[in-house]
This record gives structure tokens, C-alpha cells and sequence, in this order.
């Protein structure tokens, strides 16, 4: 049998997961042994490679997690909260690595998130890209480097598919400008205006989604002060950055520790 890590693919029939089954297929450093998808889905039960539009690759859909998750050594998850937090329960049994590109996760299920990993690696981003994850570095640089007089905005922009907001790049961006400024983000993030505001706190930082057609990922951040302006920008134009990404930190995951780890671990930075 190959020796190379087993990786499960949650969410098979999504874009994110058809982007991340073709990355393990086409990878010398892994293979693909599971999708899955949730029960009543018309995938189950029938090859993935087909259902997919191509050739048999000889793993079928399953939506049992447990007996699949049995045979792998990491999970990629770009799934939905409820079935993300389900998912680390299971791959915290199994002792496989739970790599999780899931937003909109709520501090509720965060905790139970940490919980799971206390007994399984789990190595969770907002974004898995090489280019956000330093523009988030860069951020907290340049929060730290400028007072109160610079306002910081951040705007991003995705497809009109989108259910959260602000996306998980947003709040990573805002979570290390906030870490710059030596500040929790919770006590100075503003995330609408509508109306009669009133003026800009000082010190808060903005948050602004835009939905539309097929964006696939933009982000801005903006510090603004009187006579100038600096602007940090990452577009992501094709979607295989995010799947290369999560088969990286995967295949690092491979013989850590339990714990919880992000793209920062994974990357060095």
C-alpha cells in the first residue's frame, strides 16, 4: 500500500472541494482516499472522478465520516460550521489532521474547535493563500508603525455565493491590525454604518463587504490619515491557491503534535 498520507476531502461536489480533490489527484505527495458529502446528496455512493465530469479516480462518495475517516491521515474541510465542528470530532478520533478553511465559524464553535484539539492537529485559516497570509504579517507591521491619526478600513470583495460576512481573510486582517495596535479587535471593530452615524471613532477599525458576480477573493487594507493614504491589496484570480495552500498544510500536519495551528505555522512566518 503507498506510504503517502491519505487525504479526505469534505464538501467533494462544492467548487472548493472538486478544486481540492483534483490538487490531491494531481500531487506526488499525497492521494486521495474519501470524499464526502452530507446524506441525500446524489453524489453518494458513485465514483467521485465521475460525478465530477471524468474518469473514474476509484473513490466513491461516502457520507459516513467515521469509516472514511478511518482509512486517512488528514481531512481538508471547506465546509459549512455545523459540519466543521461534527468533522473535528471524528478527526480527533481518528488522529488525522484536520485542516479547516471554513468561516463564519461562531466563538461557540471555536471553543469546541479547541476542545478537538487537545487530542488532534487541527491547522484552521481564514485564508490559505501564501500572498494573504503575508499581507497579514504586513499588516500588523504597519498597524503597529502608525498611531490613532491612521484609520484602518478594510474591504473585501467575493462572489455573490458568499453567506458570511466579513469573510475570514477580513476578520484575519482586522485580528493583526488590531495585534499591532496592541488592542482586542472586539472593542474597536465597526462593521456597518447606515444612517446618521454620527463621525468615525477614532481608533476603530471598518470592516466592508461587497458581493458580487464571480469575485473570487479581494482584499484592502487601508490606513488613512490627513494628506495621505497607504493601501496593502491581495486579489486571488483563480481558486487553486487556496487548495494548494490547505494540501500543504496537510501534508505539514503530518506527525505534529495535537494542537491548533494556522497558515502562519505552516508557512514559517
Amino acid at each position: 500500500m503507498s506510504e503517502l498520507p491519505g487525504i479526505v476531502v469534505m464538501g467533494a461536489s462544492g467548487r472548493m472541494g472538486q478544486m481540492l480533490i483534483n490538487e490531491v489527484v494531481a500531487s506526488d505527495k499525497a492521494r486521495l482516499v474519501g470524499a464526502l458529502e452530507r446524506t441525500g446528496h446524489d453524489w453518494v455512493g458513485r465514483d467521485v472522478g465521475e460525478c465530477m465530469g471524468g474518469q473514474a479516480m476509484g473513490v466513491t462518495v461516502s457520507d459516513d465520516a467515521l469509516e472514511v475517516m478511518s482509512k486517512a491521515q488528514a481531512v481538508i474541510d471547506f465546509t459549512a460550521p455545523a459540519a466543521t465542528v461534527a468533522m473535528a470530532e471524528i478527526a480527533a478520533q481518528a488522529r488525522a489532521v484536520h485542516v479547516i478553511g471554513t468561516t463564519g465559524l461562531s466563538d461557540e464553535d471555536l471553543k469546541k474547535l479547541s476542545l478537538a484539539g487537545r487530542h488532534a492537529t487541527i491547522v484552521r485559516a481564514g485564508n490559505m493563500s501564501l500572498g494573504v497570509n503575508l499581507l497579514t504579517q504586513l499588516t500588523k507591521k504597519v498597524a503597529a508603525a502608525l498611531d490613532e491619526d491612521y484609520d484602518i478600513e478594510i474591504i473585501e470583495s467575493h462572489h455573490h455565493h458568499k453567506v458570511d460576512a466579513p469573510s475570514g481573510t477580513a476578520l484575519m486582517l482586522g485580528e493583526a491590525a488590531a495585534e499591532g495596535r496592541g488592542v482586542n479587535l472586539s472593542d474597536v471593530s465597526d462593521r456597518g454604518r447606515d444612517g446618521i452615524t454620527g463621525a468615525r471613532k477614532r481608533g476603530d477599525i471598518g470592516f466592508h463587504a461587497i458581493r458580487g458576480g464571480d469575485i473570487i477573493g479581494e482584499h484592502d487594507v487601508l490606513f488613512a490619515a490627513n494628506g495621505e493614504r497607504i493601501t496593502l491589496r491581495h486579489v486571488a484570480s483563480d481558486r487553486s491557491v487556496f487548495a494548494r495552500g490547505a494540501l500543504k498544510a496537510a501534508l505539514w500536519g503530518q506527525g505534529k503534535k495535537p494542537g491548533e495551528y494556522d497558515m502562519l505555522d505552516v508557512l514559517g512566518l
